[in-house]
């Protein structure tokens, strides 16, 4: 009886299993390639089987140290700077009382998260042109133009800076909703005892954040050999790939372009069993830490 009773629920999650077996659960074999001499012609199941070579093989690639090294600097700069702003805006708006201001200055840092990187690459191509709006302001304080873009020195902190502008405000929320939880009576104490604003933050706000800041680090580990496919490709060029060509972007271009399948199999599987690590890494952490579980 049990089992017919439940039936309908088993039923009603067939179409969710399926689109999970075809799209996500099947193509998982195409790891194979990685340890084989592929030939499309032939298929997965009919290229010769060569082991470790193509590991053997991707370790003595210069390009491979310089990627995973491209891809830690800018992965950890981003996350550091995108937590810290939006700790510090988060802050900073929980300290002004009107609502509607509040209100309106969220709706603003939010909406950048909405936007696709194939629109903002466009539009920050243009700021930072030899000829765009920023190039044509330094020139009105008698600066030279500088290619921004094309410059290894400069283009991984437009990366970073950019990627924070459209991550900070929605990163801020969860500091927001934590900062609704802290009691208010502890300010009022506070308040009695001629505590300064800078007093009640140090003493009082940041402790009781102190969870919640250990917690969101903590699952951003896992996000450490994420640096930003879609952003990267949109916005370089090979000027910059010395210093921003990341592992999912060098994957891209070894596989569809160069048809280097089995190479780009291989790193691309290095990467996974890294980034499997860290999350149950940062899982970890955060259950000891911060008492965080989904298990």
């Amino acid at each position: 009886m049990k089992r017919k009773a439940s039936f309908h629920y088993h039923l009603m999650l067939f179409p969710t299993m399926a689109l999970l077996a075809v799209f996500s659960i099947y193509p998982m074999f195409g790891v194979l390639i990685a340890f084989q001499d592929f030939n499309p012609g032939k298929g997965i199941w009919g290229s010769e089987y060569v082991g470790w070579e193509n590991f053997e093989y991707m370790f003595q690639i210069p390009e491979v140290k310089r990627i995973f090294a491209n891809t830690l600097s800018i992965a950890v700069m981003k996350i550091a700077l995108t937590q810290l702003f939006a700790l510090g805006f988060a802050l900073l708006l929980n300290e002004w009382t009107g609502r509607f201001f509040k209100r309106s200055v969220q709706t603003i840092v939010y909406l950048p998260h909405f936007i696709s990187w194939v629109l903002l690459a466009g539009i920050f191509k243009n700021i930072f042109a030899l000829d765009g709006a920023l190039n044509h302001l330094l020139a009105s304080m008698g600066v030279d133009p500088v290619f921004f873009l094309g410059s290894n020195a400069w283009f991984p902190g437009i990366l970073v800076g950019t990627h924070v502008w459209q991550e900070f405000g929605f990163s801020a929320i969860i500091y927001l909703a934590a900062l609704t939880a802290i009691d208010p009576t502890l300010y009022e104490a506070a308040d009695m005892d001629g505590a300064t604003r800078w007093r009640k933050l140090l003493h009082i706000t940041l402790p009781s954040l102190a969870a919640t800041i250990v917690l969101l680090l903590t699952l951003d580990l896992q996000n450490v050999l994420n640096a930003g496919f879609e952003q990267i490709l949109n916005m370089y060029n090979p000027l910059v790939y010395d210093s921003s060509d990341i592992i999912d972007t060098y994957v891209y271009r070894a596989g569809f372009k160069d048809f280097q399948y089995e190479l780009a199999t291989a790193v691309g599987l290095l990467k996974s069993v890294v980034g499997f690590i860290l999350i149950s890494i940062s899982y970890v952490l955060a259950s000891k830490f911060a008492n965080y579980r989904i298990f």
